[in-house]
């Protein structure tokens, strides 16, 4: 049996972070005894959120929802970092990828997909300015110029559609405004990293007005490449990405136009084989971070652009709105997966794996149309119709590392997606103290994935199979291939899901700073479609539905200078799609349903000023997930110590937790000022992120069981002019920490690692 399963069914002991924040719960209590000087002291600003899709104060809101927006977003991307900076600096998130930068997957309350083909879809929905980004290499775009980011823990399945059933992350970028307005910043840090922005905006005439952000950022090889590959150093990468919006203010119409690009060229994710001690989740003697050996090519590109239209009309009592996106991407990654430069065909390296993955076309269209209504009375609703378009082909590519890199496999595929729905709900004041909200969304959902090319020289779909004959399917693939169309039928799919989803929720106002909530909501995530590879057949995953219930508290307390948001929940999974990749089947990714399975848990945001210069953030989550299908198993790694139970050479993975899936999650930011003259002032920030252990696969074993993993960073600053300058000295994983993230388990003991520690110095203006 496993160690962690030890504490599996029971509430585990207190982790020191979380002791610490609950050491702080007695500010409540001195509420009541503010004296007259803190009533002029510091306080907290409202927030605002569209979880609801409207404006509205976050403590209104009956949903577990966190903000990073401000100072904490500047803090978080001075080290040049990508979208995963956010991993775990809100409670119950987290972030990973096999891709590194290209392809962030996302996970909340333990609730996600590892799956690394560039078709999967997730349960962690990311909406960038209105528009969803379904795809999850559009999921990556860079964070700049960005107001605020909201995450909505919990099935969003009634205003925001499916594949929400975990959540949604939500980008909202900073909109034109009649004020000339703007400010630029620039950081250099360790190796020669750049990290450049800019953003300039106000008014063009009366009625309109327009802004224009920019981003650059670089950074240098910092791994060497000891091996016999034609990477001599690894790790570095080039981006940019421009942002433009235009927006006219009429009597009663507003139109909110934007466009944007992004391009980055630099290292795919870095495998680094046999870095685990077998028998344990220790880095072998040695190793070393800055360092790796491998005799592949490593390597990836990505350009992507999109445009948006947001209307609206104001009709006195009724508001219409109309929202259009579109999204294209192409992209193409390439890697030395099994992260050696041999020798091969032995127990360590069993065979070499080279491959990579692109998309060389792809088009998503969205439009969402919605009327609200704007009574003064109790009663409130909205309803809307959406439609959403995908057509993408996705490439994967074999390499014999052994022969050249001579390419030796090839597959192209053809995926699309149509998808309408109609959505509605609805907001009733009861009482003074009592608001009730209801939604309810009906969706269909269709897919259909076409091969239109396949050949391997060592290896068919046919392999695994007793449906078909290699030599018959050869010949089809030949023929049909140049008819232009399908392959094959067998190779192909096509599914259809029919969805009703709810939501229902009371708000309680205890009294005008203390709410507290009761929410149960339904979401779901629609069949998903891998094709037959090398290794594996096609396989199918039925649609997952999820069930989840939710009470919370929001106050804000001590003359508004704290304020406290504090949730708990239980959720089940019917059907949840699951992904078993790698193992004994080699580089694999085949699509599973597990009967169903639980996670339950808590969260809690508190921010207090504790003195006039001196703000402190804690959050805390708690995610207990496991799975529950008695039948359940999948295939192992080759040589890692599994810890479940094989039989026929299958480790049965009922009771596991979810991959990826971390119980504990803890951030901390502390903020200390020294007020200056003339409106200068020296500043101190901190802020801190804590995951516990994850298993980075389905099964459970000694040596891809990740290690916990506590990042902080520091930034030392002064400003002048009233914050219009600010200078900083910043450092991030400070501690040089460093742990395996994920692994890759069909080959050999190989993982990857978080980013190492880095120094740099910033300079910001703004006007």
């Amino acid at each position: 049996m496993s160690p962690t399963r030890t504490v599996r069914g029971r509430f585990p002991a207190a982790h020191p972070l979380f002791v610490a924040v609950a050491a702080l719960l007695p500010l409540v209590a001195m509420a009541q005894d503010a004296t007259p000087a803190q009533k002029e002291a510091a306080t907290l600003d409202a927030v605002k959120v569209t979880a609801a899709r409207k404006v509205e104060n976050i403590q209104d809101v009956p949903v577990s929802i966190s903000t990073v927006s401000g100072e904490k977003l500047d803090a978080l991307a001075s080290g040049g970092t990508d979208v995963r900076y956010l991993s775990g600096r809100v409670p119950s998130l987290n972030i990973e990828s096999s891709f590194g930068r290209a392809f962030p997957r996302f996970y909340i309350r333990g609730y996600g997909n590892t799956d690394f083909r560039l078709n999967t879809s997730q349960p962690v929905s990311l909406v960038y300015d209105d528009v969803v980004q379904e795809n999850p290499i559009l999921k990556g775009f860079p964070i700049f110029d960005v107001e605020q980011v909201e995450v909505l823990r919990g099935p969003q399945g009634s205003l925001f559609g499916r594949n929400t059933p975990a959540g949604v992350v939500k980008f909202d970028s900073v909109r034109p405004t009649q004020e000339f307005n703007g400010y630029g910043k620039v950081g250099y840090g360790s190796d020669n990293l750049w990290n450049v922005e800019a953003a300039v905006g106000g008014a063009l005439s009366a009625r309109w007005s327009a802004r224009v952000s920019a981003l650059y950022q670089r950074r240098d090889d910092w791994v060497k490449n000891t091996g016999t590959g034609p990477n001599d150093g690894l790790e570095g990468y080039d981006e940019s990405a421009v942002r433009v919006q235009f927006l006219y203010e009429g009597d009663n119409f507003e139109a909110l136009l934007g466009a944007h690009k992004r391009h980055l060229n630099g290292t795919a994710r870095l495998f680094r084989g046999n870095i685990f001690k077998p028998g344990t989740n220790d880095f072998v003697a040695g190793f070393d971070e800055d360092k790796v050996s491998i005799d592949g090519l490593n390597h990836s590109e990505l350009d992507s652009s999109g445009a948006n239209a947001r209307l609206s009309w104001d009709f006195g009592n009724l508001k219409l709105s109309s929202i259009t996106g579109y999204e294209t991407v192409d992209t193409y990654s390439v890697g030395d997966i099994d992260g050696t430069s041999g020798p091969y065909f032995t127990p360590e390296v069993p065979f070499a794996s080279e491959t990579a993955d692109g998309i060389p076309s792809h088009s998503q269209w969205t439009q969402e149309l919605r009327l609200e209504s704007l009574n003064d009375g109790p009663l409130n609703w909205q309803a809307g119709l959406f439609y959403f378009k995908e057509d993408y082909d996705v490439d994967s590519y074999s390499y014999d590392t052994t022969n050249g890199s001579r390419q030796d496999g090839f597959q192209r595929i053809n995926q699309t997606n149509d998808a309408w729905a109609a959505f509605g709900g609805v907001t009733f004041q009861a009482t003074d103290k009592l608001e009730l909200r209801a939604g309810a969304r009906y969706t269909v959902d269709k897919k259909d994935l076409v091969v239109k090319d396949y050949w391997n020289t060592g290896f068919s779909p046919c392999v695994l199979s007793a449906k078909c004959d290699l030599a018959g399917l050869l010949a089809a693939q030949q023929a049909a291939f140049a008819r232009g169309d399908a392959v094959d039928p067998y190779l192909s799919a096509s599914t259809k899901d029919k969805k009703f989803n709810w939501d229902f929720s009371a708000t309680y106002a205890v009294n005008d700073t203390v709410n507290v909530y009761g929410r149960v909501a339904t979401g779901f995530r629609g069949s998903s479609i891998q094709s037959a590879g090398a290794f594996n057949d096609k396989t199918v995953a039925d649609p997952e539905t999820v069930l989840s219930f939710e009470a919370g508290v929001k106050a804000d307390f001590w003359d508004n200078r704290a304020r406290l948001n504090a949730s708990v929940y239980h959720y089940r999974v019917k059907d949840q799609q699951l992904t078993a990749v790698g193992g004994e089947l080699g580089n694999a990714n085949i699509l599973l349903n597990a009967d169903k399975s639980v996670g339950q848990g808590f969260e809690l945001d508190l921010q207090a000023y504790l003195t006039d210069n001196l703000l402190v953030t804690l959050g805390s989550g708690y995610n207990h997930t496991e799975i529950k299908d008695a039948d359940l198993s999948v295939a192992p790694c080759f040589s890692c110590t599994v810890t479940n139970p094989v039989i026929d050479g299958k480790a049965r993975i009922n009771g596991n937790a979810l991959p990826q899936a971390p119980q504990w999650t803890h951030n901390l930011t502390a903020r200390w000022s020294l007020p200056l003259a003339d409106g200068a002032q020296f500043y101190v920030f901190t802020d801190w992120a804590y995951r516990s252990e994850v298993n980075f696969f389905l099964y459970e074993s000694r040596e891809f069981t990740g290690k916990s993993l506590l990042e902080g960073g520091l930034r030392l600053g002064y400003q002048w002019n009233d914050g219009d300058y600010d200078v900083a000295l910043y450092g991030r994983n400070i501690t040089n920490q460093i742990r395996a993230t994920g692994g890759i388990d069909f080959n050999n003991l190989t993982g990857f690692i978080n980013e190492p520690r880095l120094w740099g110095v910033e300079f910001k203006t703004r006007f």
